[in-house]
């Protein structure tokens, strides 16, 4: 009996290697289906983003996705709209980003969204927008690009940047070139006038104004005023309405009118006895064009400029 169960086993040995090997091919052929397709990373390089972090991007960076309008508006300014293929429902500026399939706004973009047009990378305008989405973009080897800036230089650098990874560098400097002769023009207009104390109020109830890290802080700077809020830390601090009368400010900036409409277009109650709203300086001014770190902020500059001294720009 013995003798006839090994025969037993031998003969039935090869079928069952047989079995075993086209087992392991069908889980292996199926494990190989569930994973990502591979991607050719022959032309991919590393980059890091103004958050510090370091990204592998492709060069060209060809198909991607916004976050935040200003970014939007750079793409645009650098003739790279066509890769574009997501954007916010706050990217409403030129008009051609509103043909570009939205993905949410800007808090809280649909990943789902996201994943479906796959893109190469996703450009966020600050690192507060990271958290809760970047390790489900990078599971599907989407790179999340962070900018990040608190100045008009930082403006530009930003710009310069993104034009570098999406290829067009020779269309980044002939903008810059432009912008940064009216930068100049402005800044020599009014280098001579004293400074006017500004208090910017980002909204009346509850009181928001611009803080130390706020890119309108040097924005202001540079078009011949002071913010007088320009100590506090942060970038959109909220203000006690004591402590905004007790800044006496000599001029007020409403932003208002662009994608916020009618709202912010009235001072706080409090601000209504500071020197400002005594000597009828209060000043609207479009708000896109104040809010948004990117080519229009030149347009906001000289707009503040032209509110604050407007004796040097009579001619």
């Amino acid at each position: 009996m013995v003798k006839t169960h090994l025969q037993l086993n031998k003969s039935s040995a090869p079928g069952l290697a047989l079995a075993l090997v086209i087992g392991i091919a069908l889980l292996l052929a199926s494990c190989s289906r569930s994973r990502p397709p591979a991607i050719d990373t022959s032309n991919f390089s590393r980059v890091t983003d103004e958050a510090g972090r370091t990204i592998s991007l492709p060069h060209p960076v060809t198909k991607f996705v916004s976050l935040a309008p200003n970014l939007t508006e750079i793409v645009f300014a650098l003739n790279a709209g066509d890769g574009l293929v997501g954007r916010t429902t706050y990217c409403n500026y030129p008009a051609a980003a509103q043909r570009v399939e939205t993905v949410g706004d800007t808090l809280k973009p649909s990943i789902e969204r996201i994943l479906a047009l796959k893109p190469q990378v996703v450009f966020v305008s600050t690192a507060s927008q990271l958290e809760a989405f970047t390790s489900q973009l990078e599971a599907h080897q989407i790179a999340v690009y962070v900018t990040d800036s608190h100045d008009l230089e930082g403006v530009f650098r930003s710009m310069r940047r993104i034009a570098e990874l999406l290829g067009k560098q020779a269309e980044a400097e002939a903008l810059l070139h432009q912008l940064d002769a009216r930068v100049k023009a402005v800044e020599e207009k009014v280098a001579a006038r004293p400074p006017v104390r500004v208090f910017y109020q980002v909204s009346d109830e509850p009181l928001y104004t611009i803080g130390r890290d706020a890119f309108i802080t040097d924005l202001l700077k540079r078009a011949g005023g002071i913010s007088v809020t320009a100590d506090v830390p942060g970038a959109w601090p909220k203000f006690s309405a004591e402590s905004a009368l007790a800044a006496r400010p000599e001029a007020i900036i409403l932003p208002t009118g662009g994608s916020m409409g009618n709202a912010n277009s009235n001072i706080a109650a409090a601000l209504k006895r500071s020197p400002a709203a005594l000597h009828g300086r209060i000043y609207k001014i479009n708000d896109d064009h104040l809010s948004r770190p990117g080519p229009r902020s030149v347009d906001g500059l000289e707009e503040l400029a032209r509110a604050l001294h407007p004796e040097v720009f009579e001619n």
